[in-house]
């Protein structure tokens, strides 16, 4: 009996942990300083149907990192994308909300000496590619300073994805 209630305690503690981490952001070492940073958003100006400014700012746990904005975004998600292009920095990834449609851009940057910019242009996506889980970006395993890109497009009265390797250094 005690067995079951200690594994049904740990077992719920570890989803309420882990759901708590999940809405405050994501974690990565984001300046390469070997110290983890939790990234996290704030939405600026947007109600339920989109109406106003709809910015995101990107925030960091190290007030040394300079937060930034993503313009039109009601929230989104982040991801730690890892360190795509070897300079010891995790990339990051948004991938905006919106009030309508199934096509966004997922958005990589990485954080330069003067702040955040783009390590590749916006990544066109489509909500099917992302329920059959094509992830948009990830490094290349053949190719050193390459990524694989898997976006989608319309064409042909239908939505296709497709990937191709990009170099990126």
């Amino acid at each position: 009996m005690k067995t079951s209630i200690v594994s049904a305690f740990i077992f719920w503690s570890s989803l309420f942990m882990a759901q708590v981490t999940s809405e405050k952001g994501v974690l990565g070492d984001f300046d390469g300083n070997g110290t983890k940073e939790n990234a996290y958003t704030k939405v600026n100006d947007c109600n339920d149907d989109c109406d106003g400014k709809c910015e995101t700012t990107i925030y960091f746990s190290d007030k040394k990192i300079k937060p930034f904005i993503i313009s039109p975004a009601y929230d989104g998600t982040l991801y730690n994308l890892g360190d795509l292009n070897g300079d010891g920095k995790d990339e990051m990834g948004f991938y905006p909300g919106w009030c309508t449609s199934c096509w966004h851009p997922l958005y990589v940057y990485t954080l330069g000496k003067t702040g955040w910019k783009p390590l590749v242009p916006p990544i066109s996506t489509h909500c099917n590619q992302w329920e059959e889980e094509k992830f948009p970006i990830k490094k290349d395993p053949k190719k050193k300073g390459y990524v694989i890109i898997t976006s989608s497009k319309w064409e042909n009265d239908d939505i296709k994805v497709s990937s191709k390797s990009f170099k990126i250094n």
